[in-house]
């Protein structure tokens, strides 16, 4: 009789590509099929405080994982989508074991180039709420993000980023109308940029 062997299988999810103001975060997981975690969904689906219980049983129970980011400055620079996949591929370069294979969330996968392993790479429509791995990424994505945005709200207070984490609320951009952009804010991103040229608008 053959053995099965089980490919060592790493899901990539990100977190954060629409907020106005903060990094895009992104995490790699390989899960110990010995370990199994029960109730890996969405990030999005989940409450906060599951989301925080299944991040730390992901943390103790996977074989490997790691977490990356790319700052605002960089998502100027190169735009949102690049910017992804450059934490996407920091994510994967910081796992302390190689996959065989990588499924990443979505319809697009990092360039595999220069990472240092060879293995197939395919991306998977609502991976997240489909694929174990991929929701576990989702999961320390996020909550490795909310945790940022949170230690982020004392250094750039009046913002309220503990309370929507960057993304465009009403109150977020009347602070923003108020205040002008911070260091973290996206100038490439609309309403950042409006702002900015109202800012700098002769009369």
């Amino acid at each position: 009789m053959k053995l099965r062997v089980r490919l060592r299988v790493a899901g990539v999810d990100e977190a954060g590509r629409g907020p106005l103001a903060g990094p895009v975060v992104a995490a790699a997981v390989i899960l110990n099929p010995a370990r199994p975690i029960r109730g890996l969904a969405d990030s999005k689906t989940l409450e906060p405080e599951e989301r925080e219980r299944l991040a730390v049983l992901v943390r103790q129970r996977a074989l490997c994982y790691a977490v990356a980011w790319a700052d605002a400055e960089e998502i100027d620079s190169i735009n949102i989508l690049q910017a992804t996949m450059l934490a996407m591929r920091r994510a994967l370069l910081g796992l302390a074991v190689p996959p065989q294979q990588v499924l990443v969330d979505g319809n697009r996968c990092p360039c595999p180039d220069g990472l240092g392993f060879e293995c197939l790479f395919e991306a998977v429509i609502k991976g997240d709420a489909s694929v174990a791995s991929i929701s576990a990424a989702s999961i320390l994505a996020k909550t490795t993000r909310d945790a940022l945005m949170r230690d982020l709200d004392g250094r750039y207070p009046g913002f309220s980023l503990s309370g929507h984490k960057g993304y465009p609320t009403a109150a977020h951009v009347a602070a923003l109308n108020a205040l002008g952009p911070s260091p973290l804010h996206r100038r490439s991103f609309a309403p950042v940029r409006g702002e900015l040229c109202f800012e700098n608008a002769e009369f």
